[in-house]
């Protein structure tokens, strides 16, 4: 038997859950170009790679200026100086990363195996220290992260050149599933009722 307080969250929901079913054909469509695109992100991982650091670099140029024209728009506020430096620190890199896409994947890869190996490595200590409920799954996702983070670090340089399109790619294929899915359970709800 449900409690009134839980009958009123779905109905919360409800109307939301009607509006993805009206228009289910779009998270599909949306699903498919998704698995698509990452189908390609995967067979030009290099490619990818170089697409994806040229457009942070750009979006951090575009972000610096914001943020220096924001600082000096606000120059009464006592932040002026940290945005100041923070919006020059964000051109420079930006400017790096678009000039020389290349040594900048490289540095972006080797931070990601580092950030994978130190996560695993927490991961597996607190699951082994805590053992919490199901926290054998964390284990499990501890090692394959270590395991992922050093196959990026033995690897590295060349590593550098794909492993960002790489992950471009599988999160684009399991974005896209995730909107068919939808999309699919969506078409089976019942029609919405005034």
């Amino acid at each position: 038997m449900t409690a009134p307080g839980e009958v009123t969250e779905v109905k919360t929901l409800f109307p939301d859950l009607q509006e993805i079913s009206q228009h289910w054909k779009w998270f599909l469509g949306l699903g498919m170009v998704s698995i698509i695109l990452g189908t390609f992100a995967l067979g030009s991982s290099v490619l990818v790679t170089w697409a994806s650091v040229v457009l942070f670099g750009w979006i951090l140029l575009l972000m610096g200026g914001i943020e220096i024209g924001h600082s000096f728009w606000q120059r009464q506020w006592g932040g002026f100086f940290l945005h100041l430096v923070n919006g020059i620190l964000s051109i420079v890199v930006g400017f790096l990363m678009v000039v020389n896409p290349g040594a900048s994947a490289l540095v972006l890869t080797l931070l990601m195996a580092m950030f994978f190996m130190v996560g695993g490595i927490f991961r597996m200590v607190t699951a082994l220290m805590m053992r919490f409920p199901s926290w054998g799954w964390r284990l499990v996702n501890g090692i394959v992260t270590l395991v992922l983070g050093i196959l990026i670090w033995n690897r590295w340089p060349v590593s550098g050149l794909w492993v960002i399109g790489l992950f471009v790619g599988i999160d684009l294929i399991f974005a896209g599933w995730s909107a068919v899915m939808l999309a699919l359970a969506a078409r089976n709800l019942p029609a919405k009722t005034v």
